[in-house]
């Protein structure tokens, strides 16, 4: 089965609510705009122009990492981190998944108003 035609079972809609608990947040959206621009970037760097301490970066990065939407890798003393795009894929079909249902559900009252 594709991942455009997956089902919504509960055990999948368990496993994508991290994801979407995840983005719900609005400076993990920050790393993850800071992160898509491609390189590998450590922590200090990711706390840069921002009012939260490193520890904080630290916290969020690791709710991302538990999400799949960034991976870590050790480098010498310093962890560095990237973006993982398949799991922002996975969250693209979920929604496109969820406004197919809308509109078949809209379509199906437009028919039944009309009728």
């Amino acid at each position: 089965m594709s991942r455009r035609t997956r089902k919504a079972t509960p055990g999948r809609l368990r496993q994508q609510a991290p994801l979407f608990a995840a983005l719900g947040d609005e400076t993990r959206l920050a790393l993850l705009m800071k992160l898509s621009d491609g390189p590998l970037l450590s922590i200090t760097r990711l706390a840069e122009g921002s009012t939260i301490s490193r520890q904080a970066v630290t916290k969020h990065l690791r709710i991302l990492k538990d999400a799949g939407l960034v991976r870590g890798v050790r480098r010498g003393r310093e962890s560095l981190f990237r973006l993982e795009p398949r799991s922002l894929g996975d969250a693209r079909d979920a929604l496109d998944r969820i406004s197919r249902q809308w509109d078949q559900a809209l379509a199906r009252l437009k028919s039944f108003v009309e009728d």
